[in-house]
């Protein structure tokens, strides 16, 4: 498969971008439609992401260049190269995450329900993330001795330096869509998720596929004898479980309503 899926004149356009646009315009249009249901002006999510997605990319790519730099200290010049692949989620969540905090104070709404309403969205967009590393032959695990309860087109393309590679980006992406489904099936039923609940199901969703499927990727980021993300997940999803808990006990949460 061409990484490049259009070339206009000295331009070209590859799938990484198209599957990451995608996610995106999919991501922003679901939210903006349950910004409208929770009473909201759907121009807020609009503008958020305007401002979000770009200092998202930019958390994604330092998150990632940082825990490669014995590579770009010496390839200074690619540093920028991101159309080459090389970004990180957790760089881009945590940049997104900080300036959602920021906007919502700035106009004066709650960062929670903000992360409630965003959350299905991000999953959705992750899932077809994912297939920006197919497309590139990234974000893949270890050699196999065949792929062929696949289909043959993703088979051939995890055909790699002469072996089959355990497709970890089909697990990651399924596993993101099923969290996805589930949130949009579940997140208007009554009496089940209070303010801010289902972001932290998000949280402890999220890191829990990503700390055993990091595990079989042969391209992770380390720190000493570490995969960052299997320690970034773990802690995401303990963050995720203690608010949980702590907010029950201790904060009068309002339910979340059916439609």
């Amino acid at each position: 498969m061409n990484p490049t899926a259009l070339e206009i004149g000295p331009f070209s356009i590859r799938w990484y971008a198209l599957f990451i646009v995608s996610g995106l315009v999919l991501a922003v249009l679901l939210s903006m439609r349950e910004a409208k249901r929770k009473g909201w002006d759907p121009d807020l999510i609009l503008d958020f992401v305007l401002w979000g997605f770009p200092i998202g990319i930019i958390g994604a790519r330092i998150y990632y260049v940082l825990f490669q730099w014995s590579y770009y200290q010496e390839h200074p010049e690619e540093i920028l190269a991101i159309w080459n692949g090389g970004i990180a989620i957790y760089g881009g969540l945590i940049a997104g995450g900080i300036f959602l905090i920021w906007y919502s104070s700035r106009h004066l709404l709650s960062a929670w329900t903000f992360l409630d309403i965003v959350a299905p969205g991000v999953l959705l967009a992750q899932s077809l993330g994912r297939w920006g590393n197919f497309a590139n032959q990234e974000a893949y695990g270890a050699v196999v001795d065949n792929l062929d309860y696949l289909p043959s087109w993703i088979a051939n393309q995890m055909l790699i330096d002469g072996a089959y590679r355990q497709p970890t980006f089909l697990m990651e992406s399924s596993w993101t869509a099923l969290g996805f489904i589930l949130l949009m099936t579940l997140r208007h039923k009554p009496q089940l998720f209070k303010e801010g609940e289902i972001a932290l199901f998000y949280l402890i969703w999220y890191g829990l596929g990503r700390f055993f499927i990091e595990g079989l990727r042969t391209d992770s980021l380390y720190l000493g004898p570490l995969r960052v993300s299997q320690v970034v997940s773990l802690a995401i999803v303990a963050l995720g479980i203690g608010l949980w808990i702590y907010r029950r006990r201790h904060q009068q949460l309002a339910w979340y309503q059916a439609s």
